[in-house]
């Protein structure tokens, strides 16, 4: 689990040091370069927020923090601005991009297409072993569900979706994908958030059955409902974050 140290991050405005946000450190895995862990260190806070949208970055002051040179954080930042989620401001920083919703659904758009596809191919190639570490990862997130814990659900959600791409021998693509799936996960994480009636550990439950039973028909269909539950109405998000979207 993710090592929850906070420290702020401070902004050198000239004559004024300005605190600009509120950031959490992740444990750095065995053999993680550390660009790896930059980047993946800087896309878990954008996506629970602790980086919000808005919010000024110091190239400095994220290497300090992590205990890196700058040249990790800087290649970090500038992967991340590719997908549009980070914007490079010379001489001033970096800015955590607001929402984009058509960003959001684009990303959602491709996540669908890839997952749907993958899910069938899961119902062929699944054993019984990969079948049981799914079951292990999903009695997990009932546990964090029951306590309300949206950061350790959203990571045991991710995990879970990262297996199904591995048992389809497909991990390569949703390492590739991840970039692009921030703008969709930020948002993933609102709703994990607010919505009290949450039907993701029980869609998940529900789709290991189908694997189980070899239903790629039904494993799809669910999939597709899966990630359209987090279609949320923008009109509400704006409303109770205008601050987080352009």
């Amino acid at each position: 689990n993710p090592s929850l140290i906070r420290h702020p991050l401070i902004m050198n405005t000239g004559s004024k040091m300005q605190e600009v946000t509120t950031m959490h450190l992740l444990e750095r895995l065995p053999r993680e370069t550390g660009r790896d862990y930059a980047l993946r260190t800087i896309k878990e806070n954008i996506i629970s927020l602790d980086l919000a949208p808005g919010s000024l970055v110091s190239e400095n002051e994220l290497s300090a923090e992590m205990g890196l040179s700058r040249t990790p954080v800087r290649e970090s930042l500038i992967e991340l601005a590719k997908v549009k989620i980070v914007e490079i401001i010379p001489q001033k920083g970096s800015v955590v991009s607001r929402i984009n919703y058509d960003l959001v659904e684009e990303s959602r758009f491709m996540r669908n297409l890839l997952e749907c596809a993958v899910v069938e191919l899961v119902c062929d190639l699944a054993s019984p072993m990969d079948i049981e570490r799914l079951n292990s990862n999903i009695r997990l997130q009932g546990f964090y569900l029951d306590g309300y814990y949206t950061n350790e659900l959203m990571t045991l959600d991710n995990q879970f979706h990262g297996m199904l791409f591995d048992i389809a021998k497909k991990g390569r693509v949703f390492q590739l994908i991840q970039n692009i799936a921030i703008h969709f996960d930020r948002v993933r994480g609102m709703a994990l958030s607010s919505v009290k009636d949450l039907k993701v550990v029980q869609d998940h439950q529900e789709l290991v059955e189908f694997i189980r039973q070899k239903d790629a028909k039904g494993a799809r269909e669910l999939m597709e409902t899966h990630l359209n539950r987090y279609k949320i109405d923008a009109s509400a998000i704006r409303e109770t974050y205008p601050q987080y979207f352009k």
